[in-house]
């Protein structure tokens, strides 16, 4: 069976190059099971290679014309020995030594001649731990997807018994509503014009706030700053994680009205903030970020991308992080309030419209000239909330680790697991060589934050802002608003 691509499925295909392979990929930390030593893994890998009946799109291979991609066409022999890999650590918990070697495991392309997946296993010579790392290209399908299947595998217990890897599960296929062909084409048709008037409308609002007409609507493309984490792609990444507890920045989202992608926002723009002033920089005006929307329908559990991707407009002008917090809402809403006005498609269009020009500038070798369209990408998923075992063995950690897109930035990725946030990071290794600084920052930064619900004398550091040139039509909130809240929460 051939499998369709869409639109957005093709952008990653046609956007990929050596320099930035568009694949997205998790890295699972997992405990031996009891009584287990290292020779488990070797055993692992024998089995996972025992599966070599794939099914879609596990066993589909891309069928491209001139770097476009046209189909999924399956075939019906794997190499096991390329999709099922080993390698040895002295130590996996070893976090540095850990990041580098997944860093030069996640900046190679995959063979484009093959399925385009590949699960590596890596031992430890001293510890009870052991690494999975998997990748799988984003044709096949956005990160929700992706960690939905990932998910399939794992159990609830540590029995073997039931065991299948996610490549070789048939997933059933959700029947379509009956509807005559008649009312079908006509009912296409409509909704193609509805989503072509939309897209239109979506770049002339654009437009006016371009020319400023029309102020209260989403960041203009490619006005983002320049900065050491920026600029044009080239092979090589930097890779590293970080361990957030989830319910700590559930309360904080409760007492402070903000959603958990806003704490998070707030909290990855003062972070990158102080990691960009060790390179020197300063800024007169907000970073931007890079906000994937899932545009599924509930219940819509089918395969390949259903995202936008569309730009936010950070904080500026004030160390205070509650003020922060509470302009990155406003400005996050904006956005938000845009994308539920207009049909689904019209912001994957735009998405694909916008990131075109993008791609144009890095295959042109331009990206270091234009403005990017944001500094980081910031994106979260849910995963399992209690603990997962896979074939016997405890899952204690699960990183997403994404791609980057065209013109650079940081990429933070977010799974929820057990009781964690699970926060995978990865930038272009341009001028970049550690961001274990960055990540101390973002645990300040979660401080700052939660002690400034009460406490309005907190303030960053010197984060390097230019104040004497902040936006001045932002709105300071007062401060003597934030008071210690009652029993009851309020």
């Amino acid at each position: 069976m051939i499998k369709k691509l869409t639109l957005l499925d093709r952008a990653f295909g046609i956007t990929e190059s050596d320099d930035n392979p568009k694949h997205v990929a998790g890295m699972q930390i997992l405990e031996l099971p009891e009584g287990a030593d290292q020779s488990y893994v070797d055993e692992l890998t024998k089995e996972l290679k025992q599966y070599d009946k794939a099914v879609a799109p596990f066993n589909c291979v891309a069928v491209s014309f001139i770097r476009i991609p046209l189909k999924l066409k399956p075939q019906t022999k794997l190499d096991m020995n390329y999709h099922i890999q080993q390698h040895e650590l002295d130590d996996v918990t070893d976090t540095r030594s850990l990041h580098k070697f997944v860093s030069g495991l996640h900046e190679v392309k995959l063979d484009r001649k093959k399925p385009l997946w590949q699960w590596h296993l890596i031992k430890s010579r001293k510890s009870n731990k052991f690494v999975m790392y998997n990748k799988v290209h984003h044709m096949y399908g956005d990160g929700y997807t992706l960690v939905k299947w990932l998910q399939e595998s794992y159990s609830e217990d540590s029995q073997v018994e039931g065991f299948k890897p996610p490549w070789v599960m048939r997933r059933p296929k959700k029947k379509k509503q009956k509807q005559k062909s008649f009312g079908r084409f006509f009912s296409g048709i409509w909704d193609f014009l509805k989503t072509v008037f939309d897209f239109f409308w979506i770049c002339f609002r654009v437009l006016m706030k371009l020319i400023h007409v029309y102020k209260e609507y989403m960041p203009v493309p490619f006005t983002g700053t320049k900065t050491v984490l920026t600029g044009q792609v080239k092979k090589g990444r930097v890779v590293d994680t970080v361990d957030i507890k989830f319910d700590r920045i559930y309360r904080m989202s409760k007492r402070l009205r903000a959603s958990i992608n806003e704490i998070l926002l707030c909290t990855f723009d003062i972070a990158t903030h102080r990691f960009l002033v060790d390179y020197g920089q300063t800024f007169d005006k907000a970073l931007f970020t890079n906000m994937p929307i899932n545009l599924r329908k509930p219940g819509d559990d089918s395969s390949g991308n259903k995202i936008a991707i569309l730009p936010v407009e950070l904080a500026h002008g004030t160390k205070d992080p509650y003020v922060r917090l509470r302009r990155i809402i406003e400005n996050h809403r904006v956005v938000l309030k845009a994308a539920k006005q207009s049909q689904p498609g019209a912001f994957s269009f735009y998405t694909l419209f916008i990131q075109s020009f993008a791609m144009i500038y890095e295959m042109l070798r331009m990206s270091n000239i234009v403005n990017p369209i944001a500094n980081i990408l910031i994106s979260n998923m849910p995963g399992p909330r209690n603990p997962k075992y896979f074939y016997g063995s405890k899952v204690k950690a699960i990183y997403p680790l994404s791609t980057i897109t065209p013109g650079g930035g940081i990429n933070f990725t977010l799974m929820t697991y057990d009781e964690y946030a699970n926060v995978g990071i990865v930038c272009c290794d341009n001028d970049i060589k550690s961001m274990e600084p960055l990540v101390q920052y973002i645990k300040e930064a979660i401080d700052l934050l939660e002690k400034s619900i009460d406490d309005p004398t907190v303030s960053t550091d010197d984060i390097g802002e230019l104040m004497a040139q902040a936006h001045q039509s932002e709105i300071v909130e007062p401060t003597h608003y934030r008071t210690k809240p009652n029993e009851d929460g309020h």
